[in-house]
Order: C-alpha cells, then structure tokens, then sequence
C-alpha cells in the first residue's frame, strides 16, 4: 500500500521525527545496538536489537513524552499536563516534566505493577489511580483537564509523541545501515507508527512488522480489516500492550507503511524474557519482548535477513521476574 498517509497534513511525517531528533539530542540516551550470535544462529538472520529498555526512564516511551512537553507553549507549561497509562508512558511524562519543570498528573491502572506507580511518583507526579476495567481513562483524563487547565498527552495517538517514538528506528538504521525487516511491538501504535515513518524514509525496500500479544490482536484485526477494531482490555503479561485498540492517528500510518501484524503467546514472551537475560544479560519486560519473540519463534520468517528488533522497555517488577524465570 502506498504511504497515503502522508498526504494527510493532520498526521506527522518523518521530517516531523527529525525535529523530534533535534529535541531530545543530548537529553534522551542514544540507547545501544546489541547483537547476539546465538539469536542469529537459531533464526539464520542477522538481528540488530536497539535496546530501549537502556533508555532514560527505562523505556522508548521517554522520547515521545520529551518531544511532546517540549512543544507546549508558555501557558500550557505553567498549568501543567495529564496523560493516562498503564507504566511506561506515565514514567515517561513524569520524567520528563521533571526535567522541564512542568507539573505532571498521571492516570494509571490501580492494578500497574508497583514499580511503575513508584517510580512515576518518585519523578515528582500526582497519580491518580482508577480500575481499568470499569473506568474510563480517557474521560478521567477529559475531566481533570477541563477542570485543572491541564494539557492532555496521551500515550499513542498524539503527533508530538509519534514522532518522538520514531527516533529510536531513525536512530538504529543511521548506525547499522538499511535494513530488510523491521519488527517492533504495539500497544497503541505509537512506537510502529513512528518506527514505520522512519524506516519508510532512511530505507524504502524495508518490511515492517508489528507484533501484538495474542489476547489482544486488535491491532491485527484492524490491519486486515481497514478499519479500527476495539476489543476489551486484554488479559496479558505484556502490561504495556494492554490496549483496547489502535489510534485515529496510528492507524493509518501502520495501514499505508507497515506489512503485517502477528501475535506471539505469554509463554513465548516469557521464553524470549529468559533469553535476554542468560544470554544479553538484559532485564526486559514482557512487552518488551513482543518483537524479539516473533523473530526468535520464527512467527516471522526472517532467514537470511538483516533485522531490526525494537527492544521496547525494561521496567519489570524484580518479584515479578524471578517468578516468570522460575516457571
């Protein structure tokens, strides 16, 4: 399909991720690209993993929320902004108001993992706890904005945080050169979204894939349908995937540029998890894992290959993880 969406003066384009770049240099870790010979000899491909789970605020998602309170003007800066979700994001704003001296309210699930409610209040945010499966987050979101004069940043479906997300694909095909897959996890769509206007840009002939947990595909109905598809939060391992459907702003991007969409199960990402960390010696959440799971169980064929892998976040509960790696 063609890259209609850029066509769309509402949607952001790859120009729209370099002044992202341009943003966050200096600020965000320009985050390292591992490799594994053992990962390449199991899928007969050569895999470049960027490893975001190493960036600041242990997840991609701080590029986004950087870029997007960056933009905000004088008035907005001062009243402070709300964003709603289940850890990374709300680390993610948090921080990086903190870094912009700009108050920062988080909305998150009262049932997040326990590290991510902390963390978000150790980077100075209020946080605001509601039951994701009986409240609405976006409308909490709505209310305390109206009421408080806050900015809403949401967690996908946001130009600002779009772009943000896409510099982390920008920045791994700069260092390793073009490649022929690109494979990243969704959630919302706004790391694919990005990935895909970055990739599109710095190597045209390049297939993107997105990988969603198998108890939430809606991101794949979505993809083979033409048209949104919104299901029920989703019960997973992969927390940060925990998304009823994709973004009004997503959703075309990854329509017009992405090649398919696949699902990996909890027992994968749970193998993949293990393998990150007797083998990279990396801590990586479940969610985290998406990507690298469809790879390395061959759920996408990449035989003879250069991949690129989005490693997307780090943040797992250390209780948590020991009782994953024990099973």
């Amino acid at each position: 399909m063609s890259a209609q969406s850029q066509d769309n003066p509402a949607l952001p384009t790859y120009e729209d991720v370099v002044a992202a770049a341009g943003r966050i240099e200096g600020i965000a870790h320009r985050t390292p690209v591992l490799t594994s010979r053992t990962a390449d000899a199991k899928t007969g491909a050569t895999l470049f993993f960027k490893a975001e789970n190493l960036q600041r605020g242990g997840a991609f998602k701080f590029r986004g929320a950087y870029n997007a309170i960056a933009r905000l003007s004088g008035d907005a800066r001062k009243y402070g902004v709300v964003a709603f979700s289940s850890g990374n994001h709300a680390q993610a704003i948090a921080y990086a108001g903190q870094l912009q001296s700009v108050p920062t309210v988080i909305i998150m699930p009262q049932d997040a993992p326990p590290l991510k409610i902390a963390a978000t209040k150790a980077y100075g945010a209020e946080v605001v706890l509601f039951d994701r499966y009986k409240d609405d987050r976006e409308e909490i979101s709505r209310r305390l904005s109206t009421e408080r004069g806050l900015t809403q940043i949401p967690p996908y479906d946001h130009n600002d945080v779009i772009a943000g997300q896409g510099t982390a694909a920008k920045e791994l095909i700069e260092e390793v050169g073009p490649l022929d897959m690109l494979v990243a996890c969704v959630g919302g769509g706004g790391l694919l979204a990005g990935s895909a206007l970055a990739a599109k840009a710095l190597s045209p002939n390049c297939r993107i894939f997105g990988v969603e947990p198998e108890a939430g595909n809606d991101g794949q109905q979505s993809f083979r349908t033409g048209s949104i598809v919104k299901i029920g939060v989703p019960k997973t391992i992969a927390d940060g995937a925990q998304t009823p459907s994709l973004g009004q702003k997503t959703f075309p991007i990854i329509r017009a540029l992405a090649t398919d969409m696949v699902t990996v199960t909890d027992a994968m990402l749970v193998d993949t998890m293990r393998f990150f960390f007797e083998r990279m010696k990396i801590v990586v959440e479940p969610t985290g894992c998406l990507a690298a799971s469809a790879v390395l169980n061959g759920v996408v064929p990449t035989a003879g290959k250069r991949v690129g892998i989005i490693v997307s976040g780090g943040n797992v509960d250390p209780k948590a993880l020991a009782g994953l790696l024990a099973d």
